[in-house]
């Protein structure tokens, strides 16, 4: 089959169906990506406007227990209470700077009796045992608690925790242990309390801003979507010249090539040329 009528076959006709079929999964990778990236921005938005802001009562941010709405991460909040000490709760398996430790949770009883669970913040697994080896007091009496807000976590199906411990800040899961009105939709990262202690569990950082390499990934699964067509286009050039090589023309062309790359050999092919015919026996 000379000339270009092979492209018409069935063989062909699934190499293209199937470079259309690796170009369109690219392209999903390379939208994937790009979504990923939107997110991270989203993310670095939200902790740009909210982390430092103002607090705002925590009332009138979150009007119902169950009220979060994903725009207000990180948001500054502040509520007056009385912490539940005898309810405070660990949270396993949570790292910072590299270690693992505990997340230290602490019911706040508002003024109209609402519950309100505070982050105080994270401290180390102890050098010998698997709890901490001190966790700092929460103050007695009516505090003045200023914190960030986040959105509760899932269940972790098959994870369990000794008395005391729980595996993922879980809010109705706590809210059924304390039994009282319970902020179900967001919980808080402590910034401050008043009166503060002599000492409290260490802070959580500001996260960093970094929006990761979801673009560059973008580029590359679009490029590589493209480079599928140009892969399709060299193999299709190799057939029609082996197809049609006994062709006067083509046996032209094919001189003409050969002609460009003569005249392209650098100065090393040329001195490897001449090397290897001084080798041979003569």
């Amino acid at each position: 089959m000379t000339g270009w009528r092979f492209l018409l076959s069935r063989r062909w006709a699934g190499y293209l169906a199937l470079t259309i079929v690796f170009a369109l999964v690219c392209v999903l990778l390379a939208m994937w990506q790009l979504a990923r990236r939107d997110e991270a921005v989203a993310e670095i938005n939200r902790v740009e406007t909210n982390f430092d802001a103002s607090p705002t009562p925590l009332t009138s941010v979150l009007p119902e227990l169950d009220s979060y709405d994903e725009s207000q991460e990180w948001l500054t909040v502040s509520m007056t209470g009385e912490y539940l000490v005898e309810d405070q709760l660990l949270v396993r398996n949570r790292p910072l700077g590299g270690d693992v430790g505990f997340d230290v949770l602490v019911p706040l009883r508002l003024a109209n009796g609402d519950v309100f669970v505070v982050d105080r913040g994270w401290v180390p697994t102890g050098q010998t045992q698997d709890v901490p080896d001190v966790v700092p007091a929460a103050p007695t009496g009516t505090v003045t608690v200023v914190a960030r807000l986040k959105a509760g976590e899932p269940e972790l199906a098959g994870r369990g925790a000794v008395p005391g411990q729980i595996a993922t800040i879980e809010l109705p899961r706590i809210a059924d242990q304390l039994e009282l009105p319970t902020y179900t939709g967001a919980y808080g990262l402590m910034a401050s309390e008043d009166p503060a202690p002599a000492s409290r569990p260490m802070a959580m950082p500001k996260p960093t801003p970094d929006e990761g390499a979801h673009l560059s990934y973008t580029f590359q699964w679009f490029c590589f979507g493209l480079l599928g067509f140009v892969g399709l286009g060299y193999i299709v050039r190799q057939e029609f010249r082996r197809l049609n090589e006994d062709d006067p023309e083509e046996q032209e062309r094919a001189a003409e090539r050969e002609r460009r790359r003569a005249a392209k050999r650098s100065d090393a092919d040329v001195e490897d040329e001449i090397l290897d015919s001084e080798s041979q026996p003569r």
